[in-house]
């Protein structure tokens, strides 16, 4: 049962028993197909896709747009999911903890490169929207060994808008609909300024505990 050889256990020949390390490894292995990892890699798929679909025929098929958008639609829908599967059912992976933040970066960049050099979306809200959560990404790796900075709901909410918004500008609306999803995406572009700033705030008072918490130690253990 521990996977040790034979003769290291008495020389009885024996064959090791299936729950032995190739055991443990089948295991760990299957555990990596799960539906928050499927979710997970369904939108990485779907990243290339949902490109091709947008610029097709130039980029102003209003029928393709539509199609692109259905793509842009499932990926961010995978995205609500994944993520609440993995901890209710402890699905958690070290595969779905750097793929889902990559897969959720990567569809939102698309969409928002895409539609800026298609013209439809001005170059500073996209470099505004991808400088933040680039920026934030980083910053979390920086305060790593301090704590973790919990998602907010300020967050959540800036995810939801960010999402709308650039699936309304992915698909061809005129009108109305047109003046509406330019509202919608300053309303995303002010939560993703203002949430981003509450992220370094937290990260520097998270920061400055930590490093508090070191010298304290370093002080008692004098």
């Amino acid at each position: 049962m521990t996977g040790v050889p034979a003769s290291a256990a008495g020389g009885t020949g024996r064959t090791p028993a299936p729950g032995g390390k190739l055991g443990a490894a089948a295991v760990n292995q299957a555990s990596l197909w799960n539906i928050a990892n499927i979710l997970t890699m369904i939108r990485l798929v779907l990243v290339p896709g949902f490109v091709m679909l947008l610029f097709a025929d130039g980029g102003y098929d209003p029928a393709m747009r539509a199609w692109a958008w259905v793509a842009f639609a499932v990926a961010m829908i995978t995205d609500i999911f994944d993520g609440h599967l993995a901890r209710t059912y402890n699905l958690v992976t070290d595969f779905g903890k750097i793929a889902d933040p990559i897969a959720d970066k990567a569809i939102m960049g698309a969409g928002l490169i895409g539609l800026s050099l298609l013209g439809d979306l001005p170059w500073w809200v996209t470099g505004v929207i991808l400088f933040r959560e680039l920026g934030i990404t980083l910053m979390r790796f920086w305060v790593i060994r301090h704590g973790v900075i919990p998602a907010s709901r300020g967050g959540k909410l800036k995810t939801l808008a960010q999402g709308t918004a650039t699936g309304m500008y992915v698909l061809a609306l005129t009108g109305p609909l047109a003046t509406l999803r330019f509202w919608v995406m300053a309303v995303a572009v002010v939560l993703t300024v203002v949430t981003g700033l509450d992220y370094v705030r937290q990260a520097i008072v998270l920061r400055r505990k930590g490093l508090a918490a070191q010298r304290a130690a370093g002080g008692s253990a004098l």
